[in-house]
């Protein structure tokens, strides 16, 4: 078949790896001059930021997808792991928490902190994994078009423990097992990863600890660009044909017969309508050309809000408008990048600064205020990585979560950008060289670039400004998210973090293969068997 594929961020390339590895002619259009999305790369002055995703979690998600390509992790990354996997911060503490990539380390640390408590991370480790299999089994790799997986006997064994999880927040799960405040930092928040706050999230998502606490976190050498770089060589060699600078305004479709010229058939009056199909995308390209590229079938890598309100007329729109309205597009951010002379010893790969006022800190956002002070977070990759920063200084990409709403404004160079996203910035760097012990930060820094919520949208069309896309709340998680095949038409599939099953890099790879299941009828919740062996065409 004919595919075109909108978009080309991680989820975008992945879905046209994988269907021209299954025989498809693929066709991939990306807006800017890119690829990446989220995941991109800006430099200046000898320092290289990514712009996006800095946590390697998950790395079985990520074998299994260069398998499918024939290839391997080993063969197309150089991956290394951290240590201490992050340090945390605190408000009102002087001593930070190392998080090791050891276990024992862990339960030793968390008993330091709170006697006791090193037993108790022990066994809830051990059920953040459960779930954790439990997820990948059965959850995550299906597109829920069957409900036999959720029949599956182990499913069942094992519902009495599942269902108190989906019913309870991931904070009232972790407070009853630990007092000190600190501890209940580190393991809620990873709800953050999931565009959500610890007390909306299901405690069904304690099993994250069981990714960073019990196996540390990973860094591919080079940075993500060269993760999003391995994926579009793939993807290129399978036969994707990548075309930047080529931004799609239109998906067109018919009804009955194929239109010509990519024109939209008008609707057909009464009550029995015709399904619609697609026909294929109109796009225009960087001189401002328009032009047709024709497909059975088109698959978006774009934010769903934008496809469905851009892209579709209203009567082809999956989501009702009441979903939007009454949804929770996740926290906005505000993305800071500092070129800083000479070495920050204080600081880890990963760093988190917590706020003492947690409650204020989530709640602030969910009400639409900025937070003040608000936790966030630091990314040092020069402490792995020397290409990104001229010999001797460092890479600093900081991460503050605020509201999800554009008019917070846009980011710019050397304090350029709109004033209260300057002005959050600031206080972050402020708050790192306070905490940190850093009391120079601010006079060694060389290069400065911010992004606020105002790029999300314009940049990325994201929903509201969105960050990381729809949080991970009950209503949006599994199959409560929006599925990957539109209602209304035929030939029209999704993938990326607005769709199953969620946000992160390791999601966004399994949204791609879910599309190569669903055009293959595949019902079952099991990855597909690697590598990926065309089928004979059923088109």
């Amino acid at each position: 078949m004919r595919v075109v594929v909108v978009g080309g961020g991680i989820a975008g390339l992945a879905t046209a790896g994988l269907l021209a590895r299954d025989g498809h002619v693929v066709e991939l259009l990306e807006q800017h001059d890119t690829l990446g999305g989220r995941a991109g790369s800006w430099a200046r002055d000898g320092f290289r930021f990514d712009t996006g995703p800095s946590w390697y979690l998950m790395p079985e998600v990520f074998d299994h997808w260069f398998e499918l390509m024939g290839s391997s992790t080993d063969a197309e990354l150089d991956l290394r792991s951290l240590e201490p996997a992050y340090r945390v911060f605190f408000e009102g503490h002087d001593d930070p928490l190392d998080v090791r990539r050891d276990r024992a380390a862990n339960v030793a640390a968390f008993d330091a902190v709170e006697p006791g408590a090193g037993a108790r991370l022990d066994r809830y480790l051990d059920e953040a994994h459960e779930a954790y299999d439990m997820a990948l089994d059965h959850f995550l790799y299906t597109t829920f078009e069957s409900w036999r997986s959720l029949g599956d006997r182990r499913v069942l064994a094992r519902a009495h423990r599942l269902l108190p999880l989906l019913t309870r927040s991931l904070e009232s799960h972790v407070g009853r097992r630990f007092d000190d405040v600190r501890l209940r930092q580190v393991l809620g928040y990873p709800a953050v990863f999931l565009g959500s706050a610890p007390d909306r999230t299901p405690a069904l998502y304690h099993l994250m600890s069981a990714l960073d606490l019990d196996g540390g976190v990973r860094y591919p050498a080079g940075g993500f660009t060269r993760l999003i770089e391995a994926i579009a060589d793939l993807s290129r060699r399978a036969g994707v044909t990548v075309r930047t600078g080529a931004r799609a305004t239109a998906i067109t479709t018919g009804i009955g017969g194929r239109p010509d010229a990519g024109e939209e058939q008008p609707p057909v009056p009464g009550p029995r309508r015709p399904r619609a199909h697609v026909t294929g995308v109109r796009w225009r390209d960087g001189a401002g050309l328009e032009h047709h590229s024709a497909a059975d079938v088109v698959v978006t890598a774009a934010d769903l809000h934008h496809v469905e309100h851009e892209l579709l007329p209203a009567r082809l729109r999956s989501q009702p408008a009441r979903r939007w309205e009454k949804g929770d597009p996740g926290p906005g951010g505000v993305l800071v990048m500092l070129g800083v002379r000479g070495r920050i010893p204080e600081l880890e790969h990963h760093s988190l600064f917590f706020t003492a006022d947690w409650h204020e800190n989530f709640g602030a956002i969910a009400q639409g205020r900025v937070p003040d002070p608000a936790s966030l977070y630091v990314c040092t990759p020069s402490r792995t990585d020397d290409t990104v920063s001229p010999a001797g200084d460092e890479n600093l990409f900081l991460l503050v979560p605020v509201p999800a709403d554009p008019a917070i404004g846009r980011g710019g160079e050397d304090g350029a950008g709109d004033p209260q996203v300057e002005a959050i910035a600031d206080a972050a760097i402020d708050r790192i060289a306070d905490w940190a012990g850093i009391p120079d930060l601010r006079d060694r820094i060389a290069v400065r670039r911010t992004v606020g919520p105002g790029d999300f949208a314009a940049d990325l069309a994201s929903w509201s400004g969105s960050m990381l896309g729809p949080a991970h709340t009950l209503s949006q998680s599994a199959m409560l998210r929006p599925g990957n095949q539109s209602r209304r038409v035929t030939g029209l599939l999704h993938a990326g973090g607005t769709t199953i099953p969620g946000i992160g890099l390791p999601m966004c790879l399994i949204s791609a293969e879910l599309v190569v299941k669903r055009l293959r009828g595949d019902t079952s919740a099991r990855p597909l068997p690697a590598p990926l062996e065309a089928l004979p065409s059923t088109a």
